[in-house]
Order: C-alpha cells, then structure tokens, then sequence
C-alpha cells in the first residue's frame, strides 16, 4: 500500500507526467532537453527526473558531460501498467 502512495505522489506532479510522456515518444533526451521542453529550470527537472529514476521508471546515462534519460524498459510491471494510463 505504501508503494502505491509513492507512486502516485510521484505521478500526480504534472511535471513528471509530461517527462514520462516526454520519454515515451522521444526515447532519450537529456536533461537539459527536458527542461526547455518543459519550459523549467534544470535544477528542478533534475529533481524530478532523479525522483523517476529512484522508482525505476527511468535509467540514466551519462556521456560527453551530459546525463540522458529514458523510459526504463524494465520498469515494474504495475508501474508500467499505471505509466500507460497517462500517456
């Protein structure tokens, strides 16, 4: 039941919706990407990407001095299905 509640604390921010459905039609973007897409500053698409990534929605990648996100294709399977309903 906790797990439950993080995970929709975590997906109940609109910020890391749109990162989420970001990620599922781009496949990688950095994080710099992310957040002139989303129109914020890095330092919070920083936070919200590394919340994600603790829940294993998202992997991280670093090269060239820059660190590149994308869907975790080994998300659990009841995040995935949830992940789903919002994109």
């Amino acid at each position: 039941m906790k797990r439950w509640s993080i995970i929709f604390k975590a997906l109940g921010n609109i910020n890391r919706l749109k990162i989420v459905a970001l990620l599922a039609q781009e496949r990688r973007l950095s994080v710099g990407d992310i957040a002139a897409r989303l129109r914020v500053s890095i330092k919070s698409a920083s936070k919200n990407l590394v919340l994600l990534h603790q829940l294993d929605v998202l992997e991280s990648v670093g090269r060239n001095g820059h660190v590149y996100y994308e869907l975790n294709p080994n998300v659990p399977k009841d995040i995935s299905r949830t992940i789903r309903l919002f994109t």
